[in-house]
């Protein structure tokens, strides 16, 4: 027999369901999460509680316990449970928290952006990397498209966070090229033909280019006057470099009497010597020429007595110490500037013939290569002469006595050149002036001449050693 219940009591039974329901939900404690019951964190943030309450009719429940299984340093998805115990119910709440990274990398290009590029070359990466806030260096990852006039830089994270730059190529060259000239400014003699030196090209795009170098020049070897030669190139950009180099004609020099006698004199003037020797070129109706350094202010006056008297004044250097005035080609004429400044001021002019320190083949400047073999060069392309000797005394060296710079001096003349004699009128230097009546007498009793050395007397140089 089947059974049915009546609607009366299905009705019944319904309203006790209702009032158990109803007792229930009175009774047992209820969990409401405030907030967000699904929060979305970026990472590097962290979560900020947003509250919750625990309701009941009976009393205030404490044992509400709190865990969570959140790991910040990682993406993913994470549990903030919620639980309490009542009567043997088990009450529990969850709040879902999601981190996640919605930070793009950055894509740091390294060089030039747009970068210049020659037209007939192709762009050389210049470097890139790409960091990312989440998972750090991604320089590795980047692909890297090159189209030729752009190149586009693409990363993508893990967590799909992508990034494209661009860098631009432009492809066009506007530096003009480079000549480098061997030597400076020329002189020539009138009548010799020109040669030059030399050149070399660069461009930064076509390298060297020194057969496509245009030379021309104005030079009448035939004429004194000042000239000029040209030197044109032109890149495959069409940029263009022109420099010129002067060339001057000039007179050609005395080529120097056989038989004739310069005396020179290194380091004066000197307060004990020069005026004594003075006196005896004097006597002797014999000029002379005088190297002079820089001394005390006081013997200005025999600078201006060897110019008044008829000699030669001529430029050795102000300081004369060789670590100073060979340090480099500006020292050294700074120094030679020094000395010729002061002798202008005395004598009323600019004296353009000179001695180094240590002659022309001294090895005192070998401290710094090559600084010889480069002034030697630019002494003349300023305007200057410089004389070495081909006779010594001695008598700054080996000389011992007046005899030994008189044998020294005689010994090493002859009629077939002309004679540049080194001596020194420094301080106390008997040992020359003692001998150089009998030197003088000598030259005269045997036919040589004496005479000063001029800016048209023949240079007298020794091999450069540095």
């Amino acid at each position: 027999m089947k059974f049915v219940l009546s609607y009366k009591y299905r009705f019944i039974v319904f309203i006790i369901i209702l009032v158990i329901l109803f007792c229930y939900f009175l009774v047992v404690p209820h969990i409401i999460l405030k907030g967000k019951k699904q929060v979305i964190v970026e990472y590097g943030n962290t979560y900020e509680e947003e509250g919750f309450k625990v309701f009941t009719i009976f009393k205030h429940v404490d044992n509400l316990k709190i865990t969570s299984n959140i790991n910040y340093k990682k993406t993913g998805k994470y549990e903030i449970k919620y639980e309490l115990s009542f009567l043997g119910f088990k009450i529990k709440k969850i709040r879902i928290i999601n981190i996640v990274d919605r930070e793009k990398p950055v894509i740091n290009l390294k060089g030039n952006n747009p970068s210049v590029v020659c037209p007939n070359k192709h762009y050389e990466e210049e470097g890139y990397e790409a960091l990312d806030n989440y998972d750090g260096d991604l320089s590795d990852e980047i692909e890297r498209v090159d189209n030729h006039n752009n190149i586009l830089y693409t990363v993508k994270d893990s967590s799909n966070n992508m990034t494209v730059i661009e860098r631009n190529i432009i492809y066009e060259d506007k530096e003009a090229p480079v000549i480098e000239l061997n030597g400076g400014d020329k002189t020539i003699y009138l009548g010799n033909i020109y040669h030059d030196d030399g050149f070399k090209a660069l461009d930064n795009c076509d390298g060297d280019i020194t057969s496509k170098v245009e030379v021309s020049n104005n030079i009448n070897n035939n004429k004194i006057g000042e000239y000029e030669v040209t030197y044109k190139v032109t890149d495959s950009s069409n940029n263009i470099t022109e420099v010129k180099r002067k060339v001057n004609v000039i007179s050609p020099p005395d080529k120097g009497q056989a038989g004739v006698i310069y005396l020179t004199f290194d380091d004066g003037p000197s307060a004990s010597i020069t005026p004594k020797l003075l006196d005896i070129l004097k006597q002797e109706g014999v000029v002379a020429t005088f190297f002079v350094i820089n001394h005390n202010n006081s013997l200005n006056y025999l600078i201006k007595r060897e110019n008044d008297e008829g000699h030669a004044v001529g430029l050795h250097s102000y300081t004369h110490n060789y670590k100073q005035v060979y340090a480099s080609e500006q020292a050294y004429f700074n120094d030679l500037n020094a000395i010729s400044n002061k002798v202008e001021k005395i004598i009323g002019y600019k004296t353009k013939i000179i001695r180094f320190p240590g002659g022309g083949s001294n090895t005192v400047s070998r401290f710094n290569p090559g600084i010889m073999s480069r002034l030697s060069v630019e002494v003349h392309n300023k305007g200057y002469k410089y004389y070495d000797w081909n006779v010594s005394s001695g008598d700054a060296g080996g000389a011992k006595n007046s005899n030994d710079v008189y044998k020294n001096v005689i010994s090493g003349l002859s009629k077939n050149k002309a004679n540049i004699v080194l001596l020194h009128d420094f301080e106390n230097n008997t040992k020359t002036l003692n001998a150089l009546k009998d030197i003088i007498r000598y030259g005269k009793n045997n036919g040589y001449r004496f005479e000063k050395i001029t800016f048209s007397t023949a240079e007298v140089h020794h091999s450069i050693n540095n």
